[in-house]
Order: structure tokens, then sequence, then C-alpha cells
């Protein structure tokens, strides 16, 4: 309403909303500016004054359309088209602005108050389709009192300083380059942060039980037939057409590839549960206009699992790998974490029977857990229930990551079987199971909940030995040498720059601890240790530094 009163001949497309807030797409060809969006905050204020009664009307389809296509809406003209023919084509008025919407509306615009604020325009394609026009997205967000709008803006100020795009740079972990849209240019420091995780999880994972596998990542699209992946999950799917031409796809998920290992050999009832864990690279295509750092990739790693059992294994094993995962997760600093419970959606292979036993046995475990819990009705894989596991961060956001799902179809789909006591062959059942979900968006959550000052035993530089003049070199070497023989990631900083500029240098790339070398540190064999945020200084004699070191160099339940 206030933007069609200020910029007349803008077209008004879609306008849902969204967590703690709301957004609405406009069609417009001049870009909107920080300084409309003032304009358009104060016209809002202005409307509310107004107290604008606000009335419904239910309008024929054909009277609709008519309607919309000669004031010049033809985006909502498109809408309505599309809307199913059982249902109503309900409009709401604001005096005499008025719009498509489902309602139901306040009574006036007077109740709607002045707790708002619009925080941001972006891009975004008409329909989420790349070939469609570009569009203008406005954000913003509504509360019921001053406070709450102060409040909800202070945590988008910290979390924009938080921002893993931010710290990345600033710490020299990764980037992104137009050549190869979502995927990750890792640096050395990064890629270490990377290994570092996969390391410790393949500890977590060895001591439960797992057995480590790796599958090709390109797979034959007869493969991705049987498995339905072709069919429900095609549209996000890389193919590539040999000379010969084959058909190949590269994988979106480790699974069918898993169940090909299964398949080698018989397996019998004594050999479940068997636990194949893999670091799978994968892609799936995602539109360009959602992708967002490490948080939303079109390539990366799952830290995936494929349980395979019997039916009556299905609850044991389910709260095993939950039990796993809020281990994994408290290590990381992660302990208010909430389950979500997910059942059969309209779009999946399967018969009904083989949901209902799914579903039974995975809410059981959920239930066991005695965890809080909330059912996601119909937001199921297609081929089985599951669990997403959500945790909260520093500043309150919560993070979808580590899921389970419970599959008693891909394992019959693919020929998976084992030998029953009696001797009859069966189809085990297969969870699916990740960690952390991608390592990719784990690692950026990890950064933004720690503002980039991650744990020490993960830090992926956690000493910087810095001499004070080029005289304490190779005593500065090595210092450096030793940290490195005891396991510590460390490098020695001999740059031609004074000492107050290294400092600086590498507390912005959140190095944990300095330690500075000169002569007393010569004479005594020591190290002076500046921490992070600290402007104390403390000796210590070396060994003894690395000894005390050592200790706060691994995971805590490790």
């Amino acid at each position: 309403m206030a933007v069609q009163e200020l910029f007349p001949g803008t077209q008004v497309t879609i306008g849902p909303t969204i967590e703690n807030g709301f957004y609405y797409d406009f069609a417009r060809k001049e870009p909107f500016t920080e300084s409309d969006l003032n304009k358009i905050e104060t016209k809002m204020s202005e409307i509310v004054d107004r107290n604008e009664i606000t009335y419904r009307e239910v309008w024929e389809r054909d009277k609709a359309i008519s309607h919309f296509k000669k004031l010049g809406e033809n985006y909502k003209a498109e809408i309505i088209q599309d809307i199913p023919k059982d249902e109503e084509i309900s409009i709401y008025f604001h005096g005499k602005w008025h719009d498509l919407c489902r309602g139901p509306h306040l009574p006036s615009t007077g109740k709607i108050g002045k707790n708002f604020k619009l925080t941001k325009v972006a891009g975004a394609y008409w329909r989420g389709d790349s070939k469609n026009e570009m569009l203008q997205r406005i954000y913003g967000t509504s509360w019921a009192s001053k406070k709450d709008l102060e409040n909800y803006l202070k945590r988008l100020e910290e979390a924009e300083k938080r921002d893993h795009r931010k710290l990345g740079k600033e710490m020299n972990l990764f980037h992104f380059r137009e050549e190869s849209p979502g995927a990750v240019f890792w640096h050395e420091k990064g890629w270490n942060l990377f290994q570092k995780l996969v390391n410790y999880m393949r500890k977590k994972q060895q001591d439960a039980g797992y057995k480590e596998i790796n599958t090709p990542e390109m797979l034959d699209r007869s493969l991705w037939e049987k498995s339905g992946h072709w069919e429900k999950f095609g549209a996000h799917m890389y193919t590539s057409q040999t000379p010969d031409e084959k058909i190949f796809a590269v994988k979106p998920m480790n699974c069918p590839g898993c169940v090909q290992v299964f398949n080698q050999g018989l397996k019998s009832y004594r050999d479940l549960p068997l636990k194949m864990s893999e670091f799978g690279k994968v892609h799936r295509y995602e539109p360009s206009g959602a992708l967002h750092g490490l948080l939303r990739v079109r390539a990366f790693t799952q830290d995936d699992a494929h349980i395979f059992c019997t039916e009556d294994q299905i609850t044991e094993q389910s709260l095993s790998i939950t039990n796993l995962i809020l281990e994994i997760y408290k290590d990381l600093g992660f302990e208010n974490v909430i389950l979500k419970y997910s059942d059969r959606p309209d779009l999946r292979v399967g018969s009904d029977e083989v949901w209902d036993k799914s579903e039974k046995a995975l809410l059981k475990a959920v239930k066991e857990t005695k965890l809080d819990y909330s059912i996601n009705k119909g937001e199921g894989a297609f081929y089985g229930p599951k669990i997403e596991f959500v945790l909260r961060d520093a500043i309150g956001r919560d993070w979808q990551c580590g899921t389970l799902q419970v599959d008693l179809n891909l394992p019959e789909r693919l020929g998976a079987s084992y030998i029953e006591k009696d001797g009859s062959k069966k189809v085990p059942v297969m969870l699916h199971r990740a960690l952390f979900g991608s390592l990719e968006r784990f690692i950026g959550i990890l950064i933004e909940n720690y503002s980039g000052k991650l744990p020490f035993w993960i830090s992926p530089l956690q000493t910087v030995v810095i001499p004070v003049s080029d005289e304490f070199d190779e005593y500065s070497k090595k210092v450096n040498k030793e940290l490195i023989d005891a396991g510590f990631s460390s490098e020695v900083d001999l740059k031609n720059h004074n000492l107050n500029y290294k400092i600086r240098d590498h507390s912005l790339s959140k190095v944990p601890l300095l330690l500075i070398c000169g002569k007393k540190e010569v004479d005594s064999n020591s190290v002076t240790i500046r921490r992070l945020d600290s402007n104390k200084q403390e000796n210590i004699e070396l060994n003894k530094f690395i000894i005390t070191h050592q200790a706060l160099n691994k995971a805590p339940s490790l």
C-alpha cells in the first residue's frame, strides 16, 4: 500500500510472512534505495494513523483477473489464474487500496501499530525461476512492542558482525567465485579446520563401530531410476552425457552408492546392524538466488552414514545415533537441542504399510530420548520419515543440522537383502544418518556461533610464534617446530613488520595464542603468551606450555 502510494506504477506480486518478519516482491524498473526504505516506513506510519477500515470481498475468478489486468497488475492476474478452481478468490480492502490475500487481516490499519522496520532490499526471480524476470524484494519485521523490536534489531546487528562470509575473509579461510557458483574454494587454514572436524568425527564413528567407505561421485542414470531419485529429485541433479550417449548423474546423495557396497557378498542377520560411514561429496542444483555463503551451496560434503538393521533394531539404533549426535554437538558447544519429527510427504515412494512401520518405530525412538520434540506433518523424505536435530546458537538462532531417516523402501528397490535365522531372505531396514548434515554449512554455523573465536582444539591456526626482531628468528623457528611436533597447528611470522602490526594482524585472523620470543625467552627457553582479546601477557617455560595446552588440543569427550 505504502509502496504504491509513493511509487505509482509499481506492481505488487507476493508477500508472505517468514520467521521474524515478512517480505514483499515488487516489479519496478528503478531500484529501491536505502532512502526509499525510509520514505516507505514514514508512509506506513501515516497509513497506520489514517486507521483505514479493512473489509473482505470474494470475487469471481474472471472478474478478478480482468480487474487486475486493467490496473496493470499482470503478476497478480497470473497468480489468480493458477489458484485451484475450488478455492475462493479473496480480496482485502484497506480503504480504497486492495490486494489478493487469503487473510485474515486486522479490522483497520490503526491496529497494526508502529513497531516495524524495513530491513533490506534484495533481488528475487519471479516464482523463484531464474528464467523469469528479476523482482525487488523488500524485507521487514513487525513486533508487539517497541522493546521487542529493539531487541530483534540488536540481534540482527550482532548477526551481521558474526556473518561467516565476512569472518571467513578476515580469517583467510575460503572464498567463492562466479566461475563455480555455490562451491567453496578452501584456503589452507579453512581446509585445516575442515579436516580437523573430519578427523574428530572419524574417531567418534570408529569408537561407535562404524566402517568408513567411499563411493563414486558419478553414477549411471539407471541406478538413479531404480532408487527413485531420477523421478523425485531429478530437477536438482547435475547430469552428463558421454560420447557413447550414456547419461550419468553427479550424485546428490550418497545412499544408492552405499547400498551397492552392502550388496557385495552375502549378509546374514549376524552381520546386522552394519554401520557404514562416508564423507561423500554431493552436488545439488540450487537456484542462484538461494545461495548464501557456506550455509546454502551446490557442492558440499555430507557426513553420511547408513545403518543396515532389522525392523526390531530400529528404535535401539535410532537412540544410539541420537546419543552420538548429541555428544558431538556438546563437544562443539551446542547443548540446547530440540527434535523435529517428520512423517510421510505427499510425494513419496513405497506402500502405506511400509510407511506405517517406519513411522511407528522412529516416533518410539524420539519419545524415548525424553527430549522436547515437535511434529512436522508431511515433511519426511520421499523414502521415509525423519528426525531433524535443531540446535540453538549463542545469539538465539535455531539451525537444523543433523538428520536421521528410516528407510524401508530404498534397500528393496536396489536389491539389498540378508539371510534370516530360518534361512529366508529378508530386506534390511536402512537408517540414513548425518551428524552435521553438511560440513560446509556446519562450519559456517560454527564461525557465526563463536564470532570466529573457535574452540582451541579445532582452531585452524592455534598459535603464531612472533620474534620481536630478526635477531630471534632462529629461536622462534625452533619453538614453532616443537609446537608442530607436539601436534599443534602453528606457524612463525618472519615478515618485515613491527610487533604491534603483527599482533593486530593475527588478532583480526582470530588466532587464539600469540607466542612472543625475545632475549628473555631465549635465555629461559620460554615463550610469552598473548591471548586473543586480552592485553595481558604471561611468560611460561616452553615444555610446560606444550604439556598444559596438549590437554586442550582435543575434544572434551575424547
